[in-house]
């Protein structure tokens, strides 16, 4: 299932999109959502360089009231990342529903507006995470594991 639309100025094509194996990633949680989330992301790249290689990741769902958000990195060769002490936390395998963004840089608040379309038309898994998962610097899929 395909489908596009426009919100605003930007076109969107919603797919779904099968992650076959649960990806384990190491995070560092933002102080607030959405003060404190620039701030994780510049301290978890500050930490692990930028690899095109690598999955990177933004992570979130209400808890106990309040956005909770996790900026991910998965491990290029096991065991690297343990060096620096952060939780870890495992993506779940299954069916996503995805928007990507392409040049998200360009507008932010395209993020959010993807999450809202998918939250507000999609079957979407209860107990689901916002998936933000980086492809390059500039493009970003924006996905909400199905029912």
């Amino acid at each position: 299932m395909i489908y596009a639309f426009k919100l605003g100025r930007i076109f969107f094509i919603m797919e779904l999109i099968q992650i076959e194996n649960p990806i384990e990633v190491f995070y560092i949680e933002a102080s607030s959502f959405p003060e404190g989330v620039l701030e994780a992301h510049q301290k978890m790249h500050a930490l692990i360089p930028f690899n095109a290689e690598r999955k990177s990741f933004g992570i979130s769902r209400p808890e106990q009231g309040k956005i909770v958000y996790k900026v991910a990195a998965q491990e290029l060769v096991e065991g690297e990342l343990s060096q620096y002490n952060l939780p870890s936390f495992s993506i779940a395998a299954g069916t996503y529903y995805g928007l990507k963004i392409a040049d998200f840089r360009k507008d932010i608040s395209s993020i959010q507006q993807a999450f809202d379309h998918i939250l507000s038309h999609a079957p979407i898994h209860p107990q689901g995470y916002c998936i933000e998962w980086y492809q390059g610097m500039n493009d970003v899929m924006c996905m909400v594991k199905s029912k």
